[in-house]
């Protein structure tokens, strides 16, 4: 596409339009998307400048990550355009060890003597640390891999698909809502690309390339004589590919009682369901409260997963490194030391990675230029491992780190956070028919929702976006004002069976939060259909 195209077709009255400075960066004009950044050998070049003169302060070890990060964010609402705001972001955060302890400092004024400057404050930072350390930290070898880059597969780069196009599409998913019978809807699309350089004394120099897209929507609809509503949102999932991620074909369609999505989307699809859905959710019947065995689509099973298996597991929490901001975690040192920790049922197999194809955790190299893999967490039942990095890997035992550092920006410093987690799926074939034709009494649930968590992530609740009852291996309706409680290994315990590997499916969250200051991650968490025996089901709506 020409420049002089992509400008004409982004112009949709941005002089009109609000736009806000993000987080992450400055409001830019989109044709900026389209320039390459700086040249890799001048990263390197810049990168070797900061890494001289840390060394030449004192510094034992030194990182520099040279980050620019777009930022895309298309609004819409009923017949109108809300929002469209491009942001970018770009500057060199330096982290270093001196004196046995950690130092950071950041620039975005990107020249050869401002590196050099952030370099000298970062071990200036890690010197006045040491005066109060307890204790040196202790690093995890790593080898370095030279000069290597890895990219997002993608098919089609979002920033360079016009924001009339998107705008378009938007706007389509609104008039067929509204044409259904809804009577509000909005929708969205949010796009990140995040072009990261890291270097490190180790001998690391790294050019990434990273994509992340999230299509969404949401429509309400109202009961005029009543008063009351009932929304349903998308049952897309934010993912790491490009805008081809909103091309679907049949083969990623998986058919059921409502459609749901495989690999890729089809937004006019979804959003006419939708409006079905909610025209049934108003008609549904009210939950009776008690026990239920519950079979969960891996479009909500994502955020179980990720509330009760995921957060818990990291280490950082698990040593209370956390507890002020986001809690702790039941599952403590002790539980794992003794080797038979019963975490769930024996069909229960938790993996961390960060490789699966199209998940928002997907790079080569995680932000401590460690080359990403994957892990077991909970091997038949049993906890097995935590996610750790390279100052954490000594504690549990490991000569290496698992690849699962990150910062949010090049401002940032790098810390550990959440890998994709994903519960595996059967070993044996089972589809989502034939599981549900063994429930006498149960609630199948599609879609995340609301959900509760205590701080040491054990005792939990949680809604969905659509409850289908269950009876005699028959599902019979619609339900409405469902949750479930329960804690969190009662829960995994009940765990009878799990759908085949032609069921698995990703979902996720685009802006993961923790850390002070706080910053946001993306993350995605795979499963197949999954059944619970026997989980307290309430009814959301009962006065007390």
């Amino acid at each position: 596409m020409k420049r002089k195209d992509f400008i004409q077709l982004s112009a949709m009255g941005l002089g009109a339009l609000v736009l806000p400075k993000f987080a992450f960066g400055n409001p830019v004009d989109p044709s900026r998307f389209l320039n390459d950044g700086i040249d890799v050998k001048i990263k390197k070049e810049l990168a070797d400048v900061a890494l001289n003169a840390a060394k030449a302060k004192g510094a034992t070890y030194a990182d520099v990550r040279i980050g620019r990060y777009l930022n895309q964010i298309v609004m819409t609402r009923e017949t109108r355009v809300q929002n469209i705001a491009n942001t970018e972001s770009f500057g060199v955060g330096i982290r270093v060890i001196a004196n046995g302890c950690w130092g950071f400092a950041a620039t975005n004024n990107v020249t050869r003597e401002e590196v050099a400057k952030a370099a000298e404050r970062a071990v200036a930072v890690a010197k006045a640390n040491s005066r109060v350390k307890a204790e040196p930290v202790r690093l995890a070898p790593q080898k370095g891999y030279g000069e290597v880059n890895w990219k997002t597969p993608i098919e089609i780069n979002t920033f360079t698909v016009p924001v009339k196009d998107k705008v378009d599409l938007l706007l389509s998913v609104n008039d067929a809502a509204l044409k259904g019978g809804a009577n509000f809807v909005n929708s969205a699309i949010m796009a990140i690309n995040e072009q990261k350089y890291f270097a490190s004394t180790d001998g690391s120099y790294i050019d990434q390339d990273i994509h992340r897209l999230f299509p969404t929507f949401t429509v309400t609809k109202i009961d005029r004589a009543s008063g009351k509503f009932e929304t349903r949102k998308s049952l897309s999932s934010p993912v790491g590919m490009g805008y081809e991620y909103l091309k679907a074909r049949p083969e990623d369609k998986v058919s059921g009682i409502v459609t749901r999505y495989r690999g890729r989307y089809d937004m006019l699809e979804d959003v006419q369901n939708a409006t079905r859905d909610v025209e049934q959710k108003l008609k549904a019947t009210s939950v009776q409260p008690g026990k239920y065995d519950l079979i969960l689509d891996p479009s909500h099973l994502w955020l179980t997963i990720h509330e009760s298996v995921a957060h818990p597991t990291e280490l950082d929490r698990v040593l209370g490194y956390e507890a002020n901001y986001a809690g702790t975690s039941f599952l403590t040192l002790d539980k794992w030391k003794s080797g038979n920790f019963n975490f769930g049922s024996k069909i229960v197999n938790v993996v961390a990675d960060k490789l699966q194809p199209g998940s928002l955790g997907a790079v080569g190299y995680d932000d401590e230029g460690v080359k990403c893999g994957q892990w077991d967490l909970i091997k038949d039942g049993i906890l097995v491992n935590y996610q750790a990095i390279r100052d954490q890997a000594h504690i549990i035992g490991l000569d290496h780190s698992q690849g699962c550092c990150y910062a949010q920006s090049w401002a940032d410093v790098q810390f550990q956070r959440m890998p994709n987690v994903s519960l595996q799926p059967g070993k044996t074939p089972l589809s989502v028919n034939e599981m549900i034709k063994n429930v006498e009494k149960g609630i199948y649930i599609i879609g995340d929702g609301s959900f509760s968590i205590d701080q040491q992530r054990y005792n939990f609740q949680f809604g969905g976006q659509t409850f289908y009852e269950v009876k005699n291996g028959q599902i019979t309706g619609m339900l409405k004002d469902v949750a479930y409680q329960a804690n969190t290994r009662e829960f995994w315990n009940s765990c009878t069976a799990i759908a085949d590997k032609s069921d698995y499916r990703l979902g996720g969250a685009f802006n993961d939060g923790k850390g002070q200051p706080g910053q946001s991650n993306a993350v995605s968490h795979g499963s197949s259909t999954t059944r619970f025996n026997g989980v307290n089901v309430i009814n959301t709506a009962r006065k007390i």
